[in-house]
């Protein structure tokens, strides 16, 4: 009898996860019609989200059908709006407006995460983000639009919401990204705004000097300890009363897992994370796992957990992957771990900061660091080739290097 594994989302834990589970039916010699393996997303690519803050965010996806055909994992194209887990199927919509139910034996999640926009008025209206590939390429649109404009203090001026990862790669872009389009003779001024009280609050102190001095180098001012508390078409008032006259404010000051998580009974962290078991299951439902931005999954023994990060959603992909079709099969699952975890902070078009361990020590700076993070951004966290042999080889790799 035909089982099946279905896999919410193509991004990077999600296609993992299918190739995790397509190795290991390989392996022990089952054939894609007795464990049917299917991913379902809205289209079958790979948005390289962690690339988004960069120019050109629309040629910032990767296709997945020769892949997949190179694997045997079906394509399903469509949103999932339910997850039955009493019935154990879901809930797809089709463009056309139409939906489809689909069964499964085990499910995994891993449709990811959205950034978090907290009710700030004209926040909604007036502010842009890039943690979405519609929202990189509409503030892309933006920013080339405003060579039209009349110069102004508005028009040069960028107020990026956050002095976290994402939120300090933004920043960092874009005075070179401005002088690009409105000319390298224009005042450009870029300021970050943060309630923290430094810049890259979870890095801790190590990396920070270096931060700071980049920061400085590149012209970009800070605010911190303080919020934006409200925008408008003109500017952004702070909530300590600074008025900031700009017609760009970029918000990156968090994330918050896919909505699909609240649909399951089980216990979810403040950012929406199903806390899971050893081996990505999510407890109460046996046949669904959590994976990649979905999870609040333990990397070891000393209680860190995954970050929201590319860097942990492959390999918990790889595991929960593995683990379900384990699970069919007969086999033991695997216990997640990712005891290495590094940091490679982008800043500026030739600098960057690459650290190592939860208290981010600093190894590389510079031109040197800026070279890992282009091999990272440019070929690291791309799918692998479309050829069987180089797939498996790089899901085992994501799930059992030691990095």
């Amino acid at each position: 009898m035909s089982r099946n594994i279905v896999i919410i989302g193509s991004g990077f834990a999600g296609t993992m996860a299918a190739l995790g589970a397509s190795r290991l039916r390989h392996e022990k010699g089952v054939s894609p019609e007795e464990l049917t393996i299917t991913v379902v997303s809205p289209t079958p690519e790979m948005v390289i989200r962690p690339r988004l803050y960069e120019r050109n965010p629309e040629q910032m996806v990767a296709p997945l059908s020769e892949l997949f055909a190179a694997t045997d994992i079906r394509y399903h194209q469509g949103s999932v709006e339910t997850i039955d887990n009493a019935t154990s199927t879901i809930t797809v919509a089709r463009g056309n407006g139409t939906s489809a139910t689909l069964p499964y034996d085990r499910l995994v999640l891993a449709a990811g995460s959205d950034g978090f926009a907290p009710p700030i008025p004209g926040l909604a209206e007036f502010g842009f983000a890039a943690t979405q590939l519609d929202e990189a390429v509409a503030l892309d649109r933006h920013l080339h639009a405003l060579a039209q404009k009349p110069a102004s203090a508005a028009r040069n001026t960028v107020v990026v919401g956050g002095a976290g990862f994402t939120g300090l790669e933004v920043a960092t872009e874009m005075p070179g990204r401005l002088r690009e389009i409105l000319g390298e003779d224009a005042d450009i001024r870029v300021i970050i705004v943060d309630r923290s009280e430094h810049v890259a609050p979870a890095m801790g102190a190590d990396p920070r000097p270096f931060i700071e001095a980049r920061l400085r180098a590149l012209g970009i001012e800070t605010r911190m300890n303080v919020g934006i508390a409200a925008l408008d078409d003109k500017g952004v008032t702070l909530g300590s009363g600074e008025r900031i006259e700009t017609m760009t404010v970029i918000w990156s000051a968090g994330m918050r897992a896919s909505p699909l998580t609240a649909q399951l009974p089980a216990e979810r962290d403040n950012l929406g994370r199903l806390i899971v078991e050893p081996d990505l299951r999510v407890p109460g439902g046996s046949r669904i796992f959590a994976t990649g931005d979905t999870a609040k999954a333990r990397t070891d023994s000393v209680g860190n957990y995954a970050a929201m990060s590319c860097q942990h959603a492959r390999r918990l992909g790889s595991f929960a992957g593995h683990n379900a079709a384990a699970d069919l099969l007969g086999e033991p699952t695997l216990p997640y771990d990712q005891p290495i975890y590094v940091t490679c902070l982008d800043l500026g078009p030739d600098n960057a900061i690459f650290t190592r361990g939860w208290d981010s020590k600093v190894e590389i700076t510079g031109a040197q660091a800026k070279a890992v993070k282009k091999e990272i951004n440019e070929v690291w966290i791309y799918p692998p080739a479309a050829e069987r042999t180089a797939a498996y080889e790089n899901v085992l790799y994501a799930r059992t290097a030691d990095f």
